[in-house]
């Protein structure tokens, strides 16, 4: 016993040891069937059968006189036997005489491999049976690959008039024309031993798809893999459109190239799409394997591309269905938009070769796995694309290209591998390992990052007050959280000499280490120039010095604000929002914000505070929250709550719809020297 027959089924090995030789019968020149012996066996139907086109139900009678019908042998289509393009209706018929070799009679069944396309099988004039449907509602079982119909059981053995009405589905482009009727020679037999026959056949069929089910098996779990590893991070994109890509094998497998009772239309509805989302898959499997991704432009184009070959791939399932359906007046047209659709979906497949070749002209440093992925999903792509179009110009150029591309180069335990599954299987190997190699290396820089980004984030807890300086008169509050793990907003808290406060906020441009740094820049520039000058004016002014040439495109908005201990307010701003005293907006001169002009001045404003009056100072991520409808929160709405805590201000925002960095600072005038009316909150610093 060979190694390979170990994994083979013990049902099948054992169908094939108990099938009885087939009995070869005789034929006369009127081609009748003399079935002597019928009890231990199986007869081919070969030799002629009398055949003729068109449909006429008088034909299934026994008693018609059918000597003026020409013979085709069973063993090929109608197309090859002189009735090429032939579609609509034949009927073939086959006297059968049985001679009894004594005992009781078996019951007789006649088994049909294959046959092109829905048929129903006649007894001596009566329907035993028939496969699919006919028209006006046609239907039949996979279009590409004949599945094995199920016996036909004619009862007890007699002789008889075996007639069987087919209909076969217009020619299409994509076919051979020499296509109808019987391709494979039918059986008679008693029912056991069609049975057995069946049992050996499906064997045989099953040892020959050994290697295409296991393939298909490899692509299924490499896309499970694939989306459960998506699914703990999805933000490897790589992942996601390798389950796709991997995800439309066993499906196109399971469509096509397998027994189950799937009907034409429905093959079509499911194989044409998916077959663009493998097409689509790839595509974006080497965007980001080629780091094409990191070009804009390209992204864009390919984008739109997918949408194209998505779009067309599935157009093109019910443009084959009225093709195939025969309908009177609708399936030329069809037929021609279907090699519409076809010549661009199949052009657009070209796609990887554009992407190898600009990829190759980029000269960027990829690792030889990425090359080989691209070099196999180029091979695959334009093996497949050949084909397609050789298959779509056959029945009008009558070209052999597509069976050649799909010729056997070699078997492994008993099933042919061509270059396709070659090329599919080297792909998904390479492919996997190329993948592993990837996420290994975003993890290891996701790794760097999030140390990068916690060593930033560290930094900002410095530079950002954990303790409001306790000013005598004053009663100070802060509130500050960050969209994300390390922010753009900024504030500082510092006491003056005269006994009064200097409060410094503001917000630059941008999220995360560009502006954490820009944070950590203005800061340290605030508290130095504290040390020289208490003007709000003038320190905007080093501000602006300071950040010229370091926005990188984008800006600061800052304010400086000045509270004496006798409640005089001198205010500065640079593009930043107003505060509100009392709940009313203070009226400012705006300058530009920081870093955008070096010839930028900043004026002075001046305003007082009463006691018990409260001052409060906000970043736009109050005014900018924004609800899941995106409504946002408002200058209406952030002026109505200016008179609340700087916790209840910030809270309110963030339950509206944090959208940027939250920061609220509240000054409130309390008498002069009462130490014990001065508060200070600790600022929260939570990612979002």
């Amino acid at each position: 016993m060979l190694p390979h027959r170990l994994c083979l089924p013990v049902v099948g090995i054992a169908a094939l040891v108990a099938l009885p030789q087939p009995v070869r019968a005789q034929t006369t020149q009127n081609a009748v069937v003399i079935a002597d012996g019928m009890g231990i066996g199986t007869i081919p139907l070969d030799g002629p059968w009398q055949f003729h086109t068109g449909d006429d139900m008088a034909w299934a009678n026994p008693a018609f006189d059918d000597s003026g019908w020409e013979q085709l042998t069973a063993d090929k289509p109608w197309g090859e036997q002189g009735h090429p393009n032939n579609g609509g209706y034949g009927w073939y018929r086959r006297l059968i005489e049985y001679k009894a070799g004594g005992g009781k009679a078996p019951d007789l069944a006649v088994y049909f491999p294959s046959v092109q396309d829905a048929y129903e099988v006649y007894w001596n004039g009566v329907l035993v049976g028939r496969f699919g449907k006919l028209p006006p509602h046609p239907f039949y079982y996979n279009y590409y690959h004949g599945a094995p119909a199920m016996p036909f059981l004619l009862g007890p053995a007699r002789s008889g008039e075996l007639a069987v009405r087919i209909w076969k589905s217009p020619p299409v482009t994509d076919g051979t024309p020499f296509q109808g009727g019987f391709v494979a020679t039918p059986v008679l037999g008693n029912a056991e031993a069609i049975a057995r026959y069946k049992s050996s056949l499906e064997y045989e069929w099953l040892r020959s798809s050994q290697f295409a089910f296991a393939l298909n098996s490899l692509y299924a779990l490499a896309a499970l893999l694939a989306f459960l590893v998506w699914l703990r991070d999805r933000k490897q994109a790589l992942l996601f459109w390798m389950t796709w890509y991997c995800f439309a094998f066993p499906v196109i497998f399971l469509d096509f190239f397998t027994h189950f009772p799937i009907t034409r239309d429905v093959q079509l509805i499911v194989f044409q799409p998916v077959m663009g989302i493998r097409d689509v898959s790839l595509w974006f499997l080497l965007l980001i394997l080629l780091r094409l991704d990191e070009n804009p432009g390209m992204a864009r184009w390919v984008r739109r591309l997918a949408w194209i070959q998505f779009l067309l791939t599935s157009m093109d399932a019910p443009v084959c269905i009225v093709t195939l359906s025969g309908v009177q007046g609708w399936w030329r047209p069809a037929q021609r938009a279907d090699v519409i659709l076809t010549i661009f979906y199949t052009l657009i497949e070209a796609l990887p070769l554009v992407l190898i070749v600009y990829a190759v002209a980029r000269r960027r440093g990829l690792d030889p796995v990425r090359w080989l992925v691209a070099g196999l999903a180029f091979v695959t792509e334009m093996n497949q694309a050949v084909w397609i179009a050789s298959e779509q110009g056959r029945g009008i150029t009558h070209s052999t290209l597509a069976d050649k591309i799909n010729a056997p180069l070699f078997d492994v335990f008993g099933s042919a591998v061509n270059m396709q599954t070659l090329a599919n299987t080297l792909l998904l190997f390479a492919m996997i390992y190329a993948v592993y190699r990837y996420t290994t290396e975003e993890r290891r820089k996701q790794a760097t990052l999030r140390r990068e980004l916690e060593n930033a984030r560290a930094v900002q807890q410095v530079l950002i007050p954990e303790t409001i300086p306790e000013v005598r008169g004053f009663a100070i509050e802060s509130f500050y959280k960050p969209a994300g793990e390390v922010g753009g907003d900024f504030f500082q808290i510092l006491p003056t000499a005269n006994g009064g406060v200097l409060a410094v906020i503001g917000d630059v441009s941008g999220k995360g280490m560009p502006a954490a740094m820009t944070v950590s820049l203005l800061v340290g520039t605030v508290r130095t120039l504290a040390h020289y000058t208490e003007s709000p004016a003038a320190i905007l002014t080093a501000m602006n010095v300071r950040m010229l040439g370091r926005s990188k495109g984008g800006f600061t908005t800052c304010l400086v604000l000045r509270a004496d201990a006798d409640g005089a307010l001198t205010v500065a701003n640079a593009g930043h929002i107003a505060p509100y005293i009392a709940g009313r907006e203070l009226p400012l001169e705006n300058g530009l914000p920081l870093g955008l002009s070096e010839g930028a001045t900043y004026s002075e404003s001046k305003f007082k505070l009463e006691q018990e009056e409260q001052l409060t100072l906000l970043t736009d991520g109050v005014v900018e929250a924004r609800e899941k409808t995106g409504a946002l929160f408002g200058f209406e709405r952030t002026q109505a709550i200016a008179t609340e805590s700087a916790h209840q201000i910030a809270k309110t925002a963030e339950q509206f719809g944090q959208d940027d960095d939250i920061t609220v600072l509240t000054l409130t005038r309390r008498a002069i020297g009462d130490a014990s009316l001065a508060k200070h909150t600790v600022p929260v610093l939570s990612p979002a």
